[in-house]
């Protein structure tokens, strides 16, 4: 019986792990993935279950180390999708941030790249925009006293420094974009930064669009507020 429990566990760890790795390199779809959380969660509560009869009918075939392997698998398979499921809930279904919601940056040479991205390359529209608001009041117009070149080429920097992959640097029109990938599932949310002149001060405007996804658990507003942090950082050198 313990080595069916620690099976049952190791499976489902995979579940969880494996999907991302998956979907990335194109081997399964993202409803298959997301699928195989649930059945992760399902595989670790039958271990646990197993686990615990095993503790009461045949205790004498239990070890230490089997029982610790078994209760760190099954834990972690059930609680990562439950804390995703958390964040979901935490946070508007909205994919689609921006400082300005009322004239958001518009994407320029990372527009064709999203061509077949299920989320179109517009903006969301004003629904999404009265959700952010409500979620993220905090996210504002950034202003600025240095110059225009300076702000895009610190931006620029900031972006390089935070792994991005950085699509588009025009400082005469002061814009910005830049890709991120996520490592897990790969997915690409993009970035576009305009930097706009307003008498002797700079007004900067972050936007953060992913490609795919209602809801992206809040890594959106999470990244523009990592990159005012990391554009802070490189203007203070």
């Amino acid at each position: 019986m313990k080595v069916l429990v620690t099976l049952i566990s190791l499976i489902a760890l995979l579940l969880v792990v494996l999907p991302g790795p998956l979907y990335k390199f194109g081997i399964v779809d993202l409803g298959t993935a997301f699928a195989g959380f649930k059945f992760g969660v399902y595989a670790g509560i039958a271990a646990l279950v197993l686990l615990l009869l095993q503790f009461l009918l045949k205790r004498d075939t239990m070890t230490l180390g089997s029982s610790a392997i078994v209760v760190v698998f099954s834990v972690f398979s059930i609680a990562m999708p439950l804390s995703m499921m958390n964040t979901a809930k935490s946070v508007p279904p909205i994919h689609d941030i921006s400082t300005d919601l009322v004239n958001p940056p518009e994407f320029v040479a990372i527009a064709p790249l999203r061509a077949n991205a299920p989320n179109p390359v517009e903006y969301a529209g004003e629904a999404s925009a009265e959700q952010q608001r409500q979620a993220y009041p905090e996210l504002k117009t950034l202003n600025y006293s240095q110059p225009k070149a300076e702000l895009v080429s610190a931006v620029e920097q900031a972006a390089k420094n935070l792994g991005w992959e950085l699509i588009n640097a025009d400082a005469s029109n002061g814009i910005i974009e830049a890709t991120h990938t996520s490592t897990w599932f790969g997915f690409e949310d993009d970035v576009i930064v305009r930097v706009n002149d307003q008498g002797n001060e700079r007004l900067v405007d972050i936007r953060s669009k992913s490609r795919i996804g209602g809801s992206d658990l809040g890594k959106n507003a999470a990244r523009i507020h990592t990159l005012m942090e990391e554009l802070d950082t490189v203007l203070a050198e």
